[in-house]
């Protein structure tokens, strides 16, 4: 039996995924304490959840109407922490959870990231993994010091060479080079420390490196980006991968083009895990689980679609009339998750879709396609989609095993 993985996908903000959830009679008002977060990672860890894992953007949502008061208003993701200092907070919380942030390659050194992450993994036992990310808004960019978001496979070609400074850094200690013998003096192995002397197109670092290696010996990298472009960059660098696939049979398609991705760098495509996203709505019962979903369904509006799309295109959806389609020239201005322009694209079966038709068959600002049920459906469910698509999800520990359909069950009925 393959292994399956359950990864929570957070938000350091003041809703979840669903710009919306603020809204819910339930939702709690202190999303901004340590309170929550450590909350959020006892539950998790006791759920055996393998990864909790933080998305993250360097801006609000402004791009639609190029104004904030929309985001503030409604509420639209404007609250936003910083993600590793939420991560450090859960890792005091836990003890086998693993760990993920965001981090942009686009606007910090590569020599900080790699600090940063590899400090986080020794403070955390080894559990830390970094979600790369090239950035993808104006908004992000203006307030990062710059005009405008670099050029989409551009911004690529830099993390590139960022990966390279980051990981000849966290490579540059070896793994017995700490000594720390009293007696004769010696720290560690001066020629078991190396520098790196790094210089390329656009970065340079020298070293040695100030943070030795954890007992895992690097942070996990995680990947998401599903362009052309984006593939080939997870493909040569990441370790867990996020994807969202249609259907089984496109996740049969896109599954097996990416391992060819993978194995044409020269790696072993068993030694990537591929995780695709599945929202659930569970209850002690299906009647529970169907009421609970009808209550979550109401709450979103159509701003919070309109404002996630122009946060994720670089484009300002406000431009255009509900039902006036897309011309070409503005499908390709769309810069940010291309992914998701094609994707409408595919699904509508147009060229050069509305702004509606975005709307809908993105399924932005709403909790798309759900499973939802008891424990016994969704652990049904979740088996199956896994067996169908025959992937690997993502071990965050090697202390944690398989999660089987039995033991599933026992963890839904538990969150």
């Amino acid at each position: 039996m393959r292994q399956m993985t359950l990864i929570a996908f957070l938000q350091a903000q003041n809703c979840t995924n669903l710009a919306s959830s603020w809204r819910h009679p339930q939702s709690r008002t202190d999303t901004w304490s340590a309170d929550y977060y450590r909350h959020v990672g006892r539950v998790l860890e006791e759920g055996k959840f393998h990864l909790g894992f933080f998305d993250d953007r360097l801006s609000m949502p402004d791009m639609y109407g190029r104004n904030h008061e929309h985001t503030v208003q409604h509420g639209i993701r404007c609250v936003k922490l910083d993600a590793v200092t939420v991560l450090t907070v859960m890792g005091m919380a836990t003890e086998r959870l693993g760990l993920g942030a965001t981090y942009s390659t686009s606007y910090y050194e590569p020599f900080h990231v790699a600090r940063l992450f590899a400090t986080l993994d020794l403070m955390t036992g080894g559990r830390a993994a970094w979600n790369v990310v090239t950035s993808l808004n104006d908004g992000e960019a203006q307030n990062m010091g710059r005009d405008e978001v670099i050029d989409h496979d551009a911004r690529y070609d830099r993390a590139d060479e960022f990966l390279e400074v980051v990981l000849g850094h966290w490579d540059s200690w070896e793994d017995d080079a700490i000594v720390q013998d009293k007696a004769s003096g010696l720290f560690a192995h001066p020629d078991k420390v190396h520098r790196l002397d790094y210089r390329g197109r656009f970065f340079a670092s020298r070293g040695p490196f100030t943070v030795p290696r954890s007992q895992q010996g690097h942070p996990v990298i995680i990947q998401a980006g599903q362009s052309g472009r984006g593939r080939r960059f997870g493909a040569r660098w990441g370790e867990v991968i996020f994807v969202v696939y249609r259907n089984v049979e496109a996740g049969k398609r896109d599954y097996a083009a990416f391992q060819a991705e993978v194995a044409r760098t020269g790696r072993d495509p068993e030694h990537l895990k591929v995780t695709q996203l599945v929202n659930v709505v569970t209850a002690a019962t299906r009647a529970e689980a169907e009421d609970k979903w009808a209550e979550i369904d109401r709450l979103p509006l159509e701003v919070d679609a309109l404002s996630l799309l122009s946060e994720a295109l670089n484009f300002d959806f406000a431009r255009k009339g509900m039902d006036e389609p897309f011309t070409d020239a503005e499908m390709a201005e769309m810069s940010g998750l291309q992914a998701i322009r094609d994707r409408v694209v595919h699904a509508s079966g147009k060229r050069n879709p509305t702004v509606r038709e975005f709307i809908h068959f993105s399924g932005r600002g709403r909790v798309h396609n759900p499973i939802v049920g008891g424990p016994k459906e969704v652990a049904d469910r979740l088996t199956m989609s896994t067996r169908s698509v025959e992937g690997h999800l993502f071990r965050a520990s090697q202390r944690v095993g398989t999660n089987s359909r039995e033991e599933l069950i026992s963890i839904l009925r538990g969150i």
